[in-house]
């Protein structure tokens, strides 16, 4: 018996053996599991900005696209070699992929950019698996891009007869051409040469025109660079449904740390250092209207909005300050001067307003005297605009705070004009008719929002009483800048917000050699152009000025604008988004931009956001 249970006992040592075993490895595995929740749990969440872009994106090619929608996308996705110092006031310049400040010859007409080594392209299938490395000949095949014709780039006015060489590819373009004023003299190092000397070069290759792209990429995918962004900036594309959403998802391996030359400023302390960009991805949606924009913002679907709607600022605003249960929810508002002017210009080359003949001429000035300013800014644009006596902004260098338009509101000028010139015919239901005697009737385009069937009323009773029909046709604003670059618009409302802050910028948008390009209105007066490439050369600032105010009175004599307002933007940000300071060029802050998600949480500790 005593054998028998020996045997028994010994059969079953290695059952208990695998037993105790079995429950030793269960809970190492209910240990680690616990500790993988843990740290799951305890782990940062990931920051996450929420914001809208205010119009339908257009490809994300930096050398193509001129709207604010996709310029606010590439300045994030692409980058040029220098960048604004985000807190300095008046702005001043950095370097951004350039390893220092571009060195000057000494006859300002050369600048030697040395590179960072070590910056890289985001992966893409065109690189067949390699990392690829930003040179300077990638910032020598960027330029050149501006001049191929078969891209018809709205910035190629910024170079265009200013680097030295450049018209060999203008007769004959080809990327492989060599031009003296821009060489890869090593890996590292660019040399650009100027035809003459340019205060604003500097600022040329500060802008999301001048940003760096990979030649694989866009030879991988011809005529569909803008469907497949390769950049090297703070963030890289994530997912995309076009005019619909995006998502930028953060590429930190190129962001050099914080630095700024301000000193004393709570912000540069707090950001002093810190890698870019903070935040983990920014979700991007299409809002073009006005009223969604604002209850998106209102119910915590964005994280921030600037420039209020005009037509819906008694939602947030009373007696000019935000509203007590606003700010008691912790919403902060700031009063931003823009760099912007709102006009709207006429087709220069259209059959009905256009030409430069007395009588067409007549015509542009009526509908610019019908312009009605005081309700404009007062009324729809409830006090946060300026009324624009020229093209130029407040804060841009030539805005000269003196200068007054001689167009004013004034309705019986205006039909004492139409009367002199002939204009004098009228049909049954009243309307003006040519001095030939045909039917009149002006055609604007419109954006096709809430604001924009606004602005066709105002426009329609402004025409109306001067004894001009108008029809409006409304669209998507991305539409009718296509139809405006092919000169198929005849009127339209648009804006210009600086890419540079000087007066050179603004007035491009009138230079002849830019007709459809930036200059839709197709303005082509040899008397402008003269003055205009005069003052682009003139070192002697009194001299420029006057050649800006000459400038500004052949806009007023010619009418190819109207001139309406310059924006002062109302801005609203939840007690969430940290380090926001908006820039009075560059669209966007979101490389800065932090997320405080304690902050976004309310009394009971629930996530609103």
């Amino acid at each position: 018996m005593r054998d028998y249970l020996l045997f028994r006992a010994s059969r079953a040592l290695p059952c208990l053996y695998a037993y105790h075993e079995g429950m030793r490895r269960l809970r190492i595995l209910a240990a680690a599991l616990l500790l993988t929740f843990h740290v799951a749990a305890t782990a940062a969440p990931e920051k996450v900005l929420r914001t809208f872009l205010s119009t339908g994106e257009t490809g994300l090619d930096p050398a193509v696209a001129s709207d604010i929608a996709t310029l606010s996308v590439l300045e994030n996705l692409f980058d040029p070699l220098l960048r604004y110092d985000y807190l300095a006031r008046p702005v001043a310049l950095r370097p951004n992929t350039a390893a220092a400040m571009p060195e000057a010859d000494k006859d300002g007409l050369g600048f030697t950019v040395r590179i960072r080594p070590g910056l890289v392209f985001t992966p893409d299938p065109a690189f067949k698996g390699a990392r690829r490395e930003v040179t300077a000949a990638d910032y020598v095949y960027s330029l050149k891009r501006l001049y191929d014709p078969a891209l018809r780039s709205p910035w190629l006015f910024l170079f265009e007869g200013k680097i030295a060489g450049d018209a060999a590819l203008k007769t004959a373009f080809s990327y492989d051409t060599s031009i003296a004023g821009l060489q890869a003299l090593d890996r590292y190092t660019l040399r650009i040469r100027l035809t003459a000397a340019d205060r604003n070069f500097l600022l040329y290759l500060a802008t999301p025109a001048s940003s760096v792209v990979a030649r694989e990429v866009i030879e991988a995918y011809p005529g569909q660079a803008g469907n497949h962004p390769v950049g090297t900036g703070p963030f890289k594309l994530g997912t995309w449904k076009r005019s619909d959403t995006m998502v930028l998802l953060a590429n930190r391996a190129n962001t050099a740390p914080f630095d700024t030359t301000v000193k004393g400023d709570p912000l540069a302390a707090s950001l002093q250092g810190k890698r870019l960009p903070l935040l983990d991805r920014v979700e991007l949606r299409i809002a073009e209207e006005f009223q969604g924009r604002m209850l998106g913002f209102l119910g915590a679907e964005y994280d921030y909005l600037e420039q209020v709607p005009e037509s819906l600022t008694g939602m947030v605003i009373e007696g000019g300050q935000l509203k007590p249960e606003l700010a008691a929810r912790g919403i902060t508002l700031t009063r931003f001067p823009v760099l912007q002017t709102y006009y709207m210009w006429m087709n220069m080359e259209d059959p009905v307003v256009g030409g430069y003949g007395r009588a067409r001429v007549a015509l542009r000035r009526a509908i610019a005297l019908s312009y009605n300013s005081g309700e404009d800014v007062h009324l729809l644009k409830k006090g946060f605009a300026l009324r624009a006596e020229s093209p130029l902004p407040p804060n841009v260098l030539g805005y000269d705070p003196a200068y007054r338009s001689p167009i004013q509101y004034n309705k019986a000028l205006a039909n004492a004009l139409l009367e002199r010139y002939g204009y004098t015919g009228r049909d049954a239901d009243g309307f003006r008719r040519t001095p030939s005697g045909q039917p009149l009737t002006l055609t604007m385009h419109s954006e096709a929002t809430i604001t924009g069937r606004l602005r066709d009323e105002f426009w329609r009773k402004n025409l109306n009483a001067i004894g001009l029909r108008v029809a409006f046709k409304s669209d998507k604003k991305t539409e009718i800048i296509k139809a405006s670059r092919l000169g198929k618009v005849q009127m339209f409302e648009s804006n210009w917000i600086a890419d540079f802050p000087d007066a050179e910028n603004f007035y491009q948008v009138l230079y002849g050699p830019n007709s459809g390009r930036g200059n839709y209105a197709r303005f082509n007066l040899p008397e402008f152009n003269r003055r205009f490439e005069q003052s682009r050369s003139i070192t002697d600032s009194a001299a420029r000025q006057r050649l800006y105010n000459e400038m500004n009175d052949l806009v007023h004599a010619y009418n190819p604008w109207v001139p309406l307002t310059h924006p002062i933007s109302a801005d609203l940000q939840h007690p969430w988004v940290k380090n926001y300071r908006r820039h009075p060029v560059e669209l966007t802050t979101w490389r800065y931009l932090d997320i405080d998600a304690a902050a976004g949480s309310d009394a009971s500790g629930d996530n609103i956001r």
